[in-house]
């Protein structure tokens, strides 16, 4: 076994999310939601630089080494997945290591909003998975394209930095490529994606002008594709795509987008009010004719109608989702205040103390 493992083992003991090393410092893990050391222990530079070459390739130790920085993912038995950053510091080497569940809970069990499941009745198009980091997107996906796989004959592409999710063919077929190992990037594996007959594709990361280019090209040419961006809400969303293009592109951009858009779903996790573990809470935006005439003309401040008319097709407002949490009981009013958009909607409900701090924070926290 290697010595690394024990580290993971204390991990899921612990029920936490995420192991932390760095040198330095003892090894922490975060457990619903809050990091804590699990000893007294200070790595050392050459303790720190035995239990990283463990679990790491070679050829990716030396691309570490000059980069800097190193993703991939780490299976310690067939119930124990990690993904795996690698990062260099002020003080030298550390790691961060999330558990991922090798067993694919359903959308039902992750209490997303049953309309997501209509994202995958879709034969093309563009749909978007939105969130900070940690806030259980690819989580989410997983669920989606499980519910694919069980429902529908597909051939799904997922380009992904590291894989996480592993899916077994059920109805479709997986073809899962990780970037760099398979693939150089995922504009790369996008693009190959075209000519590999592919009906799906799950683009791990739409960090980049050419890939989200690529993304929308597909959605257009009749390929439904599965994004990622690290965005709160559908308005950040969609601006944050218009706005990785040239000034002189955007308009084209907008055109593309309005066309081949089918939806947004925008996560957040929550802390229960019973503090045991985290819910998401989701925003959703279906795209519709007004839907695709706002990103046409740019006017993305009016969504915000568009989501709370468009309820009965099942939209969702990011803060009418918390309210709802709130409403009852399953998460405190300083959670709910936290993580919304609209603070002054929630201020109210505040214990006295709680709007003390709420006040001095200038109600800004949760808005990135």
């Amino acid at each position: 076994m290697a010595k690394i493992d024990e580290y993971f083992h204390k991990l899921i003991e612990s029920g936490g999310s995420d192991l932390h090393i760095t040198q330095g410092q003892p090894p922490k893990v975060r457990a619903h939601g809050s990091i804590k050391p699990i000893s007294d222990e200070i790595l050392t530079a050459s303790y720190m630089e035995m239990l990283m070459k463990e679990i790491c390739e070679e050829k990716a130790w030396e691309r570490y080494q000059a980069a800097g920085d190193l993703d991939f993912a780490y299976e310690m038995d067939e119930n124990s997945r990690f993904r795996c950053n690698y990062l260099k510091q002020l003080n030298g080497y550390a790691a961060v290591f999330r558990i991922i569940p090798t067993k694919i809970a359903t959308l039902e069990q992750l209490n997303i909003p049953p309309i997501v499941k209509e994202f995958g009745h879709m034969r093309s198009g563009l749909v978007l998975v939105t969130g900070p980091t940690g806030s259980g997107k690819s989580t989410t996906l997983a669920a989606l394209l499980d519910y694919i796989n069980t429902n529908f004959s597909r051939h799904i592409i997922t380009i992904e930095e590291p894989i996480e999710f592993v899916h077994r063919n059920k109805k479709s077929i997986f073809t899962q490529r990780e970037v760099p190992i398979q693939t150089p990037s995922f504009s790369d594996g996008l693009r190959a994606a075209l000519r590999e007959d592919a009906d799906i594709v799950l683009v791990g990361e739409m960090r980049d002008h050419e890939t989200i280019s690529l993304a929308l090209t597909a959605a257009e040419t009749g390929l439904l594709v599965f994004g990622t961006l690290h965005t709160n809400n559908a308005r950040k969303t969609i601006d944050r795509i218009i706005d990785v293009f040239p000034a002189d592109q955007q308009s084209q951009v907008r055109t593309m987008l309005a066309a081949s858009l089918r939806g947004v779903v925008a996560q957040l996790l929550v802390k229960k009010a019973d503090g045991k573990g985290r819910a998401a809470v989701n925003e959703i935006l279906i795209s519709t004719p007004a839907v695709g005439a706002i990103i046409r003309e740019g006017a993305t401040q009016k969504l915000y109608d568009v989501i709370i008319g468009g309820k009965a097709l099942g939209m969702q407002f990011m803060d009418e989702a918390i309210w709802e949490k709130l409403r009852d009981g399953y998460i405190s009013p300083m959670e709910a205040y936290m993580k919304a958009i609209d603070k002054n909607r929630f201020k109210a409900f505040l214990p006295a103390e709680d709007a003390a701090v709420g006040n001095a924070s200038g109600g800004e926290v949760g808005k990135a």
